[in-house]
């Protein structure tokens, strides 16, 4: 779906992006992360022409971008600010139906799209004649969401995203982004310098460095078969949370999931969620459910440890 090539820009004589390639693949979650500085967010600004690069290509569906009039390339592109970018002066239902006026949308039909996101995203229809100062910022967060995603564009570029917003609200805030469908049927780049929110909401990590890609893979790449010291020392502080996050139960069959007291888990769940739920509901174990719902398996306390175990003693023999 995007394919970077040769990527570089430079400010001066400082480099900020340094000969960069990648692609990410339709419906994946790639995030891009390191310590701040390290060329991240102009990469990030660059796919959707805030930036000009100073060399190299992006090519978004196959078409390069560098063809196109910005204008019309971010009209396609959703985009989420750390601050939410939005206009103070603009309801919420203002805010959010901008795009579709630029891209001359039915009324009803923005109006309609906005009241089913504002569902999705636990938001009272009450707000929509609401400004931006009389929200919370997790709702202000939610609303910058839903303008990014009113108009159903394919790919989603997030910039730090939940970045502003205290740690209660954050979790939350990530678990909603997670659940949500509307997010599984697009293309999104998120910028972070969050370790553990790049390992919950990640397909892939892009590590970078000085303008440069450290590694890109899996969250359980970049833990277990690091390629250099810096990959290892990034994730040092972290690294026994991060296993278990990393970590996920062999598949069960497709269509299938887990329960636990009548409630439906996601289907990918990692160790640490699901020895979460079981702390919590004081439960003695999980349920492995096929696709008719019936109960094929269980997972205790042990079980999930003995997995875990397992899966890092994998990898150290790859």
């Amino acid at each position: 779906m995007i394919k970077i090539e040769n990527l570089s820009k430079s400010f001066s004589k400082v480099k900020a992006v340094d000969n960069i390639s990648f692609e990410v693949k339709e419906q994946e979650t790639l995030v891009l992360l390191g310590t701040s500085g390290c060329g991240k967010t102009t990469l990030l600004k660059m796919i959707n022409r805030l930036i000009e690069p100073t060399s190299g290509n992006i090519f978004i569906n196959s078409q390069n971008i560098l063809n196109r009039k910005p204008e019309e390339l971010r009209r396609g592109i959703g985009y989420v600010l750390q601050n939410t970018g939005l206009f103070p002066h603009y309801t919420v239902a203002q805010n959010i139906a901008i795009v579709p006026q630029l891209l001359k949308s039915d009324k009803k039909k923005t109006e309609n799209r906005t009241r089913e996101l504002l569902a999705k995203l636990h938001l009272d229809k009450k707000y929509l004649n609401a400004y931006p100062n009389e929200l919370s910022g997790g709702q202000q967060q939610r609303v910058g969401l839903a303008r990014a995603l009113v108009a159903d564009p394919p790919v989603l570029l997030m910039d730090e995203p939940f970045g502003a917003l205290d740690t209660v609200t954050r979790s939350k805030i990530q678990a909603e982004f997670k659940a949500l469908d509307e997010l599984k049927r697009k293309t999104i780049i998120m910028v972070t310098h969050d370790v553990q929110e790049a390992f919950e909401l990640g397909d892939r990590v892009c590590l970078m460095d000085k303008g440069k890609i450290v590694q890109l893979g899996s969250p359980a790449d970049l833990l277990f078969k690091p390629v250099n010291e810096f990959a290892s020392t990034f994730l040092k502080d972290q690294r026994l949370l991060l296993e278990f996050k990393a970590i996920k139960p062999p598949p069960h069959p497709e269509g299938g999931t887990f329960e636990l007291d009548g409630i439906t888990l996601p289907s990918d769940a990692n160790v640490w969620f699901l020895l979460e739920r079981l702390k919590y509901t004081n439960a003695e174990y999980i349920s492995i459910l096929d696709k008719e719902h019936s109960e094929i398996g269980k997972l205790g306390f042990n079980d999930l440890m003995s997995v875990f175990y397992q899966h890092k003693k994998s990898y150290s023999h790859e």
